[in-house]
């Protein structure tokens, strides 16, 4: 391999590394800022062909999106980053990132238009994924069919619900207030009394997806609200579980980029997105990656096999909630306090 990768952890100390000399006209340096868990990927499919292409040498920066974005926004030193539309808004909020120069995409008009600006002027996303229920089919002889689903009397004691601080709960505040038949965001407290009357049925909150993997395998609950990224351990654990097919549509998640006002390289930048975001890229994304990993490029052909754990295909993105994180940060706080009223600490 012509180039060798050099892995940060976040929050890790430059001086503590040192980049080699490849030859006497070193390369230019790119900074990609990742989780790192997809790295396996990205190496042979998207980076490597892109040093190649422009001739660059990328060097990858990894670990949880807060630190990620810290690092990106106070101290600098990195090109593009990759985030869940959560902390992008974030990033957004905080005027982290530059405004995206969509004449510089020439594969932006290939995608969904969720996926072309779902943050306004910034950046696209790459991947859909979604926020729904799973269920064990054999042990309700009635299907889930909604969310209001959740408060039959049939449910005690069956429900795995999320925590307030994970994706998946504020979320679910706003599906309880739209049973209750009002907003969540207009009426909090109609939300919060619909939630104390959900309590009965939840037999254990989570914080992570091994947690609401190991609450369904054992059959400690057989309801799960969970993002598709979990949904293969999940069904390996336990085949009889599926998606409940919901009236109202899960929620949309995505994964997005973005490129720091401080990077050093933002057309480089731009071209690393773009190359990203073609069909073939796309493709090799949503085949290696598997869920949460749905192609956001609606060029892209995918089996049977290959869709069948995805958010794939027009009727599939168009049936999905947006996730409105602009109003969802604002009123954090305040239903994050509501929500410890409710169960508590």
């Amino acid at each position: 391999m012509p180039h060798i990768k050099t892995f940060l952890r976040a929050g890790a100390v430059a001086a503590l590394f040192s980049l080699p000399a490849l030859s006497a006209h070193a390369e230019e340096t790119f900074v990609v800022s990742n989780w790192g868990y997809s790295n396996d990927f990205y190496e042979p499919f998207i980076f490597e062909p892109f040093e190649k292409e422009h001739n660059v040498r990328i060097v990858v920066e990894t670990g949880g999106a807060p630190e990620r974005l810290n690092k990106a926004r106070i101290r600098g030193g990195v090109d593009v980053i990759l985030l869940t539309d959560k902390f992008s808004q974030i990033g957004i909020d905080q005027g982290a990132f530059e405004k995206i120069d969509s004449s510089k995409l020439s594969n932006l008009d290939e995608l969904y238009d969720a996926a072309q600006h779902p943050q306004g002027d910034y950046g696209p996303a790459y991947t859909f994924g979604r926020y729904g229920i799973v269920y064990d089919k054999t042990r309700t002889d009635t299907p889930i069919t909604s969310w209001c689903d959740l408060w039959r009397e049939d449910f005690e004691s069956s429900i795995a619900m999320p925590a307030f601080n994970t994706t998946g709960g504020p979320l679910t505040v706003m599906m309880a207030a739209k049973c209750f038949g009002t907003n969540a965001f207009d009426d909090p407290d109609a939300a919060f009394a619909k939630m104390a009357e959900l309590k009965p049925n939840i037999v254990k909150t989570f914080s992570s997806g091994s947690e609401l993997t190991n609450l369904l395998s054992t059959g400690e609950a057989f309801i799960g609200l969970a993002q598709d990224y979990a949904f293969p351990a999940i069904q390996s654990a336990n085949p009889n579980i599926g998606w409940a097919e919901l009236k109202e549509g899960d929620f949309r998640m995505m994964n997005t980029y973005n490129i720091p006002k401080n990077a050093k390289h933002k057309d480089l930048a731009l071209a690393f997105i773009d190359f990203s975001l073609s069909r073939q890229a796309q493709k090799d994304a949503a085949v290696e990656l598997v869920s949460g990993s749905g192609p956001v490029n609606k060029t892209v052909e995918l089996t049977p096999e290959e869709a069948s754990k995805l958010v794939y295909g027009e009727k599939a993105v168009l049936s999905m909630q947006p996730t409105p994180y602009d109003k969802l940060l604002k009123v954090n706080d305040d239903w994050e306090r509501r929500w410890n009223d409710v169960f508590g600490r």
